[in-house]
């Protein structure tokens, strides 16, 4: 089992997530750490404040010298695929190549609404999200890309510099849909996220991945399976880990924890020793 951490920029300063993200650097056991892409606030004060996830990643990859990180996840309504791709090489580059580039399809109608983004209808979402996600895997990969899709369209089109990880970046799906998301995830995913009270509702979730890995003849152990864990609504440290190992057994390969606010880098090294006790 591996473990990372996530901040959630809302309600809090720059100042707090960068020292976090510092002290978690240098603390091994834990693999990773993410934010979010959305710019207004999902709980609390709605109209309050909430720092921008991409930006924010640019610099804390300046600031870390060994732990990945992502956005948990992009979504694709946000940024053209091809700016989102440029943006991805650059922030691969910038952190020595430990970028995982985490997309989805989108979903808040609230932000959509206040800064006039088109939120299509859900299929068409899921056509967009698909094409999207193909667009960004070849111009990362390829020296010129040419891709006639519906909602994409992409001329001799080129993404230069390319990442440092090689053919690109792991990229990262998150979400629980069982016809398009997870399908999506077993054609293109190196790493697939969701976000359920329990192993019980994950279990069948990771069932319908190996599915359609099956039908289209993938291994799904190519595939990195996480979860999160909310610390704050599960109880604290204690209980946390215990929910991690129970994912663990249900074969988990990665939790992911959301870190109470306000933030405290203090609560890392008893986090980090709770679960390197799982084994």
């Amino acid at each position: 089992m591996r473990y990372g951490i996530k901040t959630v920029p809302e309600h809090t300063t720059w100042q707090e997530v960068l020292e976090v993200w510092r002290v978690a650097d240098d603390i091994p056991v834990f693999e990773s750490a993410w934010n979010w892409d959305h710019f207004y606030p999902l709980t609390g004060d709605l109209t309050g404040d909430n720092l921008e996830g991409w930006t924010m990643l640019a610099a804390l990859a300046q600031a870390t010298r060994r732990i990945r990180l992502g956005v948990q996840v992009t979504g694709m309504i946000y940024r053209h695929p091809a700016v989102l791709a440029n943006m991805a090489a650059t922030v691969d580059i910038i952190s020595g190549g430990r970028l995982e580039l985490g997309v989805g399809a989108g979903w808040n109608q609230m932000e959509c609404d206040a800064y006039g983004i088109e939120l299509p209808p859900m299929r068409e979402r899921f056509d967009r999200f698909d094409e999207g996600v193909e667009a960004i895997v070849r111009l990362l990969s390829l020296d010129v890309t040419t891709f006639e899709g519906r909602y994409v369209q992409l001329r001799d089109a080129r993404c230069e510099p390319k990442p440092v990880q090689r053919p690109h970046p792991p990229i990262v799906i998150g979400g629980r849909g069982p016809k398009r998301t997870l399908r999506t995830a077993a054609r293109w995913a190196q790493h697939w996220n969701v976000i359920v009270p329990g192993p019980q509702e994950w279990t069948p979730l990771k069932e319908i991945l190996v599915g359609h890995c099956e039908a289209i003849g993938r291994d799904p152990a190519e595939i990195t399976c996480s979860v999160n864990v909310r610390l704050g609504e599960v109880g604290g440290i204690g209980p946390g880990a215990e929910l991690a190992a129970r994912y663990r057994d249900a074969g988990a390969d990665l939790v992911i924890f959301n870190l109470p606010q306000p933030f405290d880098p203090a609560v890392l090294e008893p986090l980090a020793e709770a679960v390197s006790a799982l084994g």
